[in-house]
């Protein structure tokens, strides 16, 4: 499974391939814990509709959790991996919303 990983993210060592994980788990467990204190002070609760549920997802976790991956990144000396993956992801949504001339 290791081999895979490191394959599909251009790494060579096991333990990279730990630490990029360990820095998944941080950041999704950290983004969690954000939301469970966030939610209630933007006043939404269990009775808020999913809709706005979602787009405050979009707006404020989404960009929160890419931050956090960076950080915890840094922190797990794993930064120029995160940093790459970033910059693809905001090319790609980047591409979504600029109209190419003919």
């Amino acid at each position: 499974m290791l081999d895979k990983l490191k394959k599909k993210w251009g790494i060579k060592s096991n333990l990279q391939a730990i630490l990029i994980m360990v820095v998944f788990s941080l950041a999704g467990s950290s983004i969690v814990w954000v939301r469970r204190l966030v939610f209630p002070l933007m006043g939404i609760h269990e009775s808020t509709p999913f809709w706005i549920k979602f787009f405050a997802w979009l707006a404020v976790f989404f960009p929160t959790y890419q931050i956090m991956l960076l950080v915890f990144g840094f922190l797990l000396g794993q930064f120029p991996f995160f940093w790459e993956k970033e910059k693809k992801m905001v090319r790609a949504i980047g591409r979504i919303f600029v109209k190419k001339s003919s």
